[in-house]
């Protein structure tokens, strides 16, 4: 990864903007071309694309997978769910009592006691063939988790945050599935007027889904296998887009990463359902992606191999570089970024 940087003091968002009297298309759009770097607002997005681009989005609804926990010595501990498995057992990563961090401590066999007279029994390292802080785990007595989490779940939330906030603030608006652990935050930003003015402009936007699991910020990790599912409309139009010379704008890592999971060499986008472990970077490159709206990712993070994949190193760097001087706000409900190379 050659794009660095040191996240200025006070850079974090830490509540939604809206809180703050913005609506949520008024966060800042960094827009990031070869021929330069333009500052403007999100709502100014239309007017940055061209009629015939496509716009792919991720329409996985943020579900509330912060436990309170309790483990067999007495502390009392959050628990993140990151997903469950098709035998219907979860992977969940056990968190420090102060929330700093996951805890690497833990060791097979662990218990913890849920809300509801669950308990929690850690089984494997999840996935087996690493070494991890996510654990696939059962239930007892077995429980279903979305049901389960409905109930008695929280948003997860990390320590940069100022208060808690309800769900609502952690879903984009055009979430219909419920699925992720932690919100497809690059797709906040956009609201109901926004996307009439696109298809206005003749400009579609097209769904597909992928389940983002728990990411542990402090870890800066590759991402985990996460299940995900491409549409055969939107595979189709994004191969007639690019064939016609259009752009693909993927909205944030997570639509990123089914695209191309989906996407051959020959740059052919296939309607595809699963699990994907892809991992983008280097010896990896974008095939399907010719744009992206992404979020600001902190120093180190995996996600930013992800951005230099797509839009190369040298625009990565230049956009970050423009933001830190530019005072833009990190993190899920910071400000944004456009890339077109």
């Amino acid at each position: 990864m050659t794009t660095t940087f040191t996240l200025p003091d006070h850079a974090e968002a830490t509540a939604p903007p809206e809180w703050d009297g913005l609506a949520r298309d008024e966060v800042r759009l960094l827009s990031v071309r070869p021929t330069g770097t333009v500052s403007t607002v999100f709502r100014d997005l239309p007017d940055l694309l061209e009629p015939g681009d496509l716009v792919v989005v991720n329409t996985s609804a943020t579900v509330p997978a912060r436990l309170g926990a309790r483990r067999a010595d007495g502390v009392a501990v959050p628990l993140h769910v990151s997903t469950t498995l098709d035998d219907g057992s979860w992977v969940v990563e056990v968190r420090r009592p102060d929330n700093s961090g996951p805890d690497l401590g833990v060791e097979p066999g662990a218990t913890l006691d849920l809300p509801g007279a669950v308990r929690v029994t850690l089984v494997e390292g999840f996935p087996r063939d690493r070494h991890s802080r996510l654990w696939r785990a059962h239930t007892e007595p077995w429980t279903a988790a979305p049901a389960y989490l409905s109930r008695h779940g929280q948003p997860i939330r990390y320590g940069y945050l100022h208060g808690s906030f309800p769900l609502a603030e952690y879903q984009n608006v055009y979430a219909t599935e419920p699925g992720s652990a932690e919100m497809a935050s690059a797709g906040r930003p956009f609201s109901d007027r926004l996307l009439v003015r696109l298809l206005a402009r003749g400009i579609p936007v097209v769904p597909l889904t992928l389940h983002t699991g728990v990411s542990s910020p402090e870890l800066h990790e590759p991402p985990y296998p996460e299940r995900f599912a491409v549409p055969e409309v939107t595979a189709r139009l994004a191969t007639s887009t690019r064939r016609a010379g259009r752009r693909v704008i993927a909205v944030g890592t997570t639509v990123t990463r089914a695209l191309e999971t989906a996407t051959d060499d020959d740059g052919v986008t296939h309607a595809a359902e699963g699990w994907t472990d892809l991992v983008l970077g280097p010896d990896r490159p974008a095939r399907g992606v010719t744009g992206l709206i992404t979020g600001l990712h902190a120093p180190e993070a995996s996600h930013l191999l992800l951005l230099e994949a797509v839009a190369g190193p040298e625009l990565v760097a230049a956009a970050y570089r423009r933001a830190t001087a530019e005072h833009y706000l990190w993190h899920e409900f910071g400000d944004s970024m456009l890339f077109l190379p």
